[in-house]
């Protein structure tokens, strides 16, 4: 009996070690260095000290990992480890990862045509620019469009109908725009060839195998998830992706999403503009790749970074950031109204201690 009572002792002691059937659950801990917690308090007095009303940096997490180990943790302002946070574009980067898989599956190609998965929701008319848009003019945002169908996202509208009847200015894969409407069409596109939506068609291929809990994912009024926005997922979540990214689509000695699909995600495919910036304006705007970290080029549904890493990035200071490298995740959930000082500061301070 007392042997029974030690082995469940036993048992329930490495529970929450993380390891259920030989698979590691959570990802492991290590100790921070001195250096990393001076780092970091350093980092987090300067972005409430460094923005000048009414610009303001709110963080809510901050996660750093190396070698696969969680080096450092905290949350802020009410957040905690088990709070969901909005990823708004850090979406993208999941959906972008789910037409890899549905590729390496056979259900699609990077040169189909977009036309082809929606013969009944085309304009009378389609020019010969629709005509030639494809899957991976959708990735790296090179559909074509002047201006981003925001109108086009009504409750009133098929987002399909509107985003295939919007005009198509420029050649696709000639002209970047920054385009969310673009990506929920790669949302609608994998629902159309698995029949299923986006969050159930990765729920068993990515956040199972990487023990995410199935997250909350916002869905147009035609009952597909929005692909660019709207997903919902915790701290330790976003890190799990990065450090797939790192493991080159590895996860517990498993292939679970092609190495060669992330390489390309994660490789600067087109050169790139902040979102509502146009690239004939970048020059009067005073930016370029010395300055600022939205024209350092575009993969599929990610962007580059300087220091030769590359990362998820959402609205108002969302960011995955992979640093291969240094063997090295940064995640960042915030509430910012800056952008640039920013990613400034991260470079400043928490740069050098990854």
């Amino acid at each position: 009996m007392k042997k029974l009572f030690y082995l469940f002792a036993l048992a329930m002691l490495l529970l929450p070690c993380c390891r259920r059937e030989n698979l590691v659950i959570d990802l492991p801990r290590n100790i921070a260095t001195p250096e990393v917690v001076a780092a970091v308090d350093s980092f987090v007095n300067a972005t409430q000290t460094r923005p000048v009303a009414p610009d303001s940096i709110t963080l809510h997490s901050i996660m750093i990992l190396k070698h696969g180990e969680v080096v450092f943790e905290k949350w802020f302002n009410g957040q905690t480890a088990e709070t969901p946070h909005p990823m708004h574009s850090v979406s993208k980067t999941f959906t972008a990862t789910a037409v890899g898989l549905a590729i390496d599956e056979g259900k699609l190609n990077l040169t189909d045509p977009v036309v082809k998965f929606f013969p009944d929701k085309l304009p009378a008319e389609q020019s010969e620019n629709l005509k030639a848009m494809t899957v991976r003019d959708l990735l790296t945002m090179t559909c074509g469009h002047d201006e981003e169908p925001k109108s086009a996202r009504q409750d009133s509208v098929d987002w399909v109908e509107g985003f295939l009847s919007w005009p198509v200015e420029h050649k696709p894969g000639e002209y970047y725009l920054y385009n969310s409407l673009g990506t929920y069409m790669l949302s609608a596109i994998v629902q159309k060839v698995t029949g299923e939506k986006l969050i159930d068609y990765l729920d068993t291929r990515l956040f199972q195998p990487l023990h995410i809990a199935r997250p909350q994912w916002d869905e147009s009024p035609q009952g597909i998830n929005c692909g660019g926005w709207g997903l919902m997922l915790k701290t330790e979540d976003m890190a799990k992706m990065g450090q797939l990214f790192l493991q080159k689509g590895q996860w517990n000695g498993k292939q679970i999403v092609p190495a060669e699909w992330l390489k390309e995600m994660s490789s600067y495919q087109v050169p790139s503009a902040p979102s509502g910036t146009r690239f004939e304006d970048l020059e009067k705007a005073g930016l370029n790749k010395d300055n600022n970290e939205w024209v350092q080029g575009y993969g599929y549904q990610m962007w580059m970074c300087r220091h030769n890493a590359f990362r998820a990035d959402g609205f108002a200071g969302q960011y995955i950031m992979v640093f291969p490298d240094r063997d090295a995740v940064l995640v960042l959930t915030t509430s910012s109204s800056l952008y640039q000082p920013y990613m400034d500061l991260i470079w400043e301070y928490l740069l050098p201690i990854l």
